[in-house]
């Protein structure tokens, strides 16, 4: 019933009548059985499972999650089988006539074990594995491989001390898939019930004559590769699932499975704590990657900021009242910033940027705005690649098509490029430009005095200056990145980072600025909640009290250095940017992404998420950052040899992972 690709299937009704059930009542013709047993587990998921094939009067035994094999032998050793025949639930086409043949021919063979799986010849759906009890028990105590235990009879087929046989068809079918793992299996089963109803006794012949008589029925999951879910981690699983009902598959593009290792990245996690993380199966990882997109430089689970919230949930974290956590916060985030009059508070980092152009707009009294950066999904911003999708080609966004932006927005957004001072003037002076806004750094930190002239450009021109340090906050500073620079905006927003893994952003701003708010709609029900503000005001608390700021940058440029060493050890050129607490690094190449690609599948093999950037973390220690390159190091030599002729592809065991913000499927 827990199935990860499709939950509850062996329940799922045809015809009004439980898969499992159907399957139950087509092997009671078998005439070469003698007794079927139902052997599910102790998840809690499975009671209706087990209610309902106790109902029908067959025997059900519950063992574990996830050593089957184990499962296989309880229920064996409680009904004293001297041979065990295994089906698996979700082949309801499995043919009796077929199971006494395969029974029949172990018996003839006299051999440990007997299938028509090895090399499979049958469509997949039809597998049948006969073995003696003898033997199952001693695989069940000499191999200790998960694998085995999961998938129950492997041991017996590889390890070449039993006497094994199989029967093959004449003919190769093998491609034929009439097993049931994902939801167009199950709607082919469910078809093909339906033509022969209310018959359920027809044979796998008939059905393969359907086939032939009618492929459209069979079209639907002919895509699905046989036993592809044996090479499957659950998370891998699940994605594939989600995507079939979630837009792109998850709810953030940065996090998708293809942006790190397409066909092969767990996807999903069950914990984290310091670094650490570990996916749905129980594999765990040390994140030396994105962090969570950057939101938690102290660390996933840290204890102090998990203790503040627990606190606030057992408080309450939603009233007709407000939380007195968002005064206090305020008060905080202006006590950092003396410059800063007002606060208001968000959830997310585009919601922050779309709050923040509302009000700077309101006060400036105009629409236009310049931008430098990344700002977000909101309108406001893909307008700027309406007429022209290659305006934020230098903003993080090339290819993403504005579809769904009103057209009548264009010619309000106006991008320019960071240090390219002229550029901005030229465009103030071109436009009626009310509000700038710009990441402080991103990539490269500013030349020439350019955010000072920024700041006179708009001081002069009456233009409301925003930065946008949602990603940049508390990297290198206590605080926003401004104050190392010197240059104080009108408005500034803080996200990602601020509450350590939980939902907050800060929009903070010049008093005289922010109280034009007042004279628009802003406004939010779950900006009022509890949790967001009370992780924020202890996060910070612990950030001053470390220093985390000065931790992560110094870490940062200890990686750097350590990439570059490996980088010069192998004469590999390669780029460097972004901040340090925020460090990357490029080849140079054609080849790039599939070197990036090479990187994360063979680090993840060691136990590491990697590619080719680390948003760091205090938890991220010498001890740490020293294994992480002690397990790079061979990977770049990898790479040296692709260098000289080796091919990439032959090294990649799946597609290349997705480059930047594009369009995925």
């Amino acid at each position: 019933m827990g199935s990860t690709r499709l939950p509850n299937k062996v329940m799922k009704p045809i015809g009004g009548i439980p898969m499992i059930e159907l399957l139950l009542t087509r092997l009671t013709k078998a005439k070469e059985l003698d007794q079927i047993i139902v052997a599910t587990s102790v998840d809690v998921r499975n009671q209706p499972l087990v209610e309902h094939v106790q109902k029908l009067g067959y025997a059900c035994e519950q063992g574990s999650e996830n050593d089957v094999l184990e499962r296989f032998v309880q229920a064996a050793r409680k009904h004293k089988a001297d041979v065990v025949v295994r089906i698996t639930g979700d082949c309801p086409l499995v043919d009796p006539e077929l199971v006494d043949e395969v029974v029949r021919r172990f018996k003839a063979a006299n051999v440990d074990y007997f299938s028509n799986i090895n090399p499979p010849t049958f469509p997949d759906g039809l597998d049948i594995e006969v073995c003696t009890f003898k033997v199952l028990e001693q695989a069940n105590l000499e191999t200790n491989k998960s694998f085995d235990h999961e998938h129950v009879t492997p041991y017996l087929r590889e390890v070449g001390r039993f006497k094994t046989a199989a029967m093959q068809y004449s003919q190769d079918l093998s491609e034929l898939r009439w097993t049931v793992d994902e939801p167009a299996d199950f709607a082919v089963i469910e078809k093909v019930f339906q033509h022969f109803h209310p018959r359920t006794d027809f044979t796998w012949g008939e059905v393969l004559s359907l086939q032939q008589q009618r492929p459209n029925i069979f079209n639907i999951n002919q895509h699905i590769i046989r036993n592809e879910g044996a090479a499957m981690g659950t998370g891998q699983k699940l994605w594939k699932r989600a995507k079939q009902i979630i837009p792109g598959g998850n709810m953030l593009l940065s996090k998708r499975a293809e942006m790190f290792l397409p066909d092969q990245w767990p996807a999903y996690f069950s914990k984290t704590k310091g670094c650490k993380v570990w996916d749905l199966d129980g594999n765990e990882y040390t994140d030396m990657s994105i962090m969570g997109i950057g939101t938690n430089i102290l660390g996933y689970s840290n204890q102090e900021v998990d203790d503040a919230v627990r606190k606030t949930i057992d408080a309450g974290n939603m009233s007709t009242f407000n939380c007195p956590e968002e005064v206090y916060l305020a008060e905080k985030l202006i006590e950092m910033h003396p410059w800063a009059h007002m606060v208001r508070l968000a959830r997310s980092g585009g919601e922050a940027n779309a709050m923040a152009i509302r009000i700077a707009r309101a006060a400036s009294g105009k629409d236009k705005v310049a931008i430098c950066g990344y700002h977000g999904w909101h309108d406001w911003y893909l307008s700027a690649n309406l007429g022209d999708d290659k305006n934020l080609a230098g903003h993080l966004l090339p290819g993403l098509a504005p579809n769904g932006v009103p057209q009548n927005l264009r010619g309000t957004v106006f991008p320019f490029n960071y240090n390219n001072y002229a550029e901005l003037e030229a465009l103030v002076n071109a436009q009626d430009i009310g509000v700038i806004k710009m990441e402080v750094v991103r990539n490269m930190g500013p030349e020439d005095n350019f955010l000072h002239k920024v700041r006179k450009l708009a001081t002069e021109r009456g233009i409301v200056l925003i930065f946008d340090e949602c990603t940049s906050g508390f990297r290198e500073t206590f605080g926003g990145l401004h104050k190392k620079y010197g240059v104080e905006p009108d408005m500034a927003m803080f996200g990602k980072a601020l509450g350590n893994g939980y939902g907050i952003t800060a929009t903070i701003g010049k008093r005289e600025i922010m109280e034009a708010a007042q004279t628009t709609f802003i406004s939010s029900t779950f900006w009022t909640e509890r949790i967001g503000p009370t992780a924020a005001l202890k996060t910070l608390e612990v950030m001053e009290r470390i220093k985390s700021w000065d931790t992560i940058t110094q870490t940062g440029w200890n990686i750097r250095e350590g990439w570059q060493k490996l980088a010069d050890k192998h004469a590999l050129k390669i780029d460097h940017w972004g901040l340090p607490a925020l460090t990357g690094f490029s080849f140079k190449g054609d080849n790039a992404l599939a070197y990036k690609t090479l990187i994360t599948q063979e680090m993840l093999a060691k136990g590491y998420l990697a590619g080719n950037s680390v948003y760091v973390c205090t938890e991220h220690t010498p001890e740490v950052v020293a294994g992480f390159f002690a397990a790079l190091e061979p990977i770049f030599g990898l790479i040296k040899d692709c260098e000289d002729g080796r091919d990439i592809m032959s090294l990649l065991k799946g597609p290349v992972c997705h480059g930047g913000f594009k369009r995925l499927n």
